[in-house]
């Protein structure tokens, strides 16, 4: 056999070898897109439930987020959208990235630092189970020191008290900016009140550790520690989304009409 002869058969080898093992990982990244795409649609549902502190030991998160009405929602006037999008695969993140979907912020507007949002929101509706309003979820989102955090917050029935407030994605720095994740951070949040007097959004961060003795306490939250510029980033998007370029509209109805 000649030196040419085994060259050739080593490629003619080694190119079958490489299509084998493209069409395996072609078929696998097919065979498991549906089960991704489902893994991902039950972490949003358990992020959702988990926000509000509706989570419970024992029960599935599809017979929790049963309870769950998804609607979405007008930013400019604060309507439900009564036709022409399907709640249920509307992606707020992927709309807000579409010219034709989004609304450009001017930089005293984006004070979440965000660049555009969405023209549409969606919000969820958790009811007990005589099918009562118990609370309301909001999808939020805003930079921090290193990255832009993703999470929920959760409000009480009165639009304006907050029942609970988690994150779900960011790449902040672990043990500072990343204790956003810390239940102790976060279960602080419960009863924390959005609005001063006036209907305007007042939710700031405090340098120590919030007590009821200090002034307004119920508009303050614990500043992490080493970890400023987030926390700050914390209060901003905040701001942002309950006040007139979020669900601030939505949020005003419902405190004014009720649901």
């Amino acid at each position: 056999m000649s030196s040419n002869d085994t060259v050739s058969k080593t490629l003619v080898v080694a190119t079958l070898l490489c299509i084998i093992c493209s069409v395996v990982v072609s078929s696998s990244a097919v065979l498991l897109r549906a089960k991704q795409a489902e893994n991902k649609d039950l972490d949003r549902k358990r992020n959702i439930l988990a926000a509000a502190g509706l989570l419970t030991e024992g029960r599935s998160i599809e017979e929790l987020f049963a309870r769950i009405e998804v609607k979405l929602v007008d930013f400019a006037s604060g309507d439900y959208l009564q036709e022409g999008v399907n709640p249920q695969g509307y992606d707020q993140r992927k709309a807000a990235k579409d010219s034709a979907q989004n609304t450009l912020l001017s930089s005293q507007e984006d004070i979440a630092s965000i660049k555009q949002r969405a023209n549409i929101g969606v919000v969820y509706l958790a009811k007990n189970e005589q099918g009562e309003l118990q609370s309301i979820i909001l999808p939020v989102h805003g930079y921090g020191l290193w990255s832009t955090l993703y999470g929920f917050l959760a409000l009480e029935k009165d639009a304006k008290t907050v029942a609970g407030l988690g994150f779900y994605e960011h790449a902040e720095t672990p043990g500072l900016g990343g204790e956003v994740d810390n239940p102790v951070w976060k279960a602080q949040w419960s009863g924390k009140k959005l609005y001063n007097a006036q209907g305007q959004p007042d939710i700031k961060l405090y340098k120590g550790k919030v007590t009821d003795q200090i002034p307004q306490s119920e508009h303050k939250f614990d500043s992490l520690s080493g970890a400023t510029i987030t926390t700050r980033g914390v209060q901003n998007l905040l701001e942002f989304w309950v006040g007139d370029r979020g669900f601030g509209p939505y949020l005003k109805k419902l405190q004014s009409e009720g649901v």
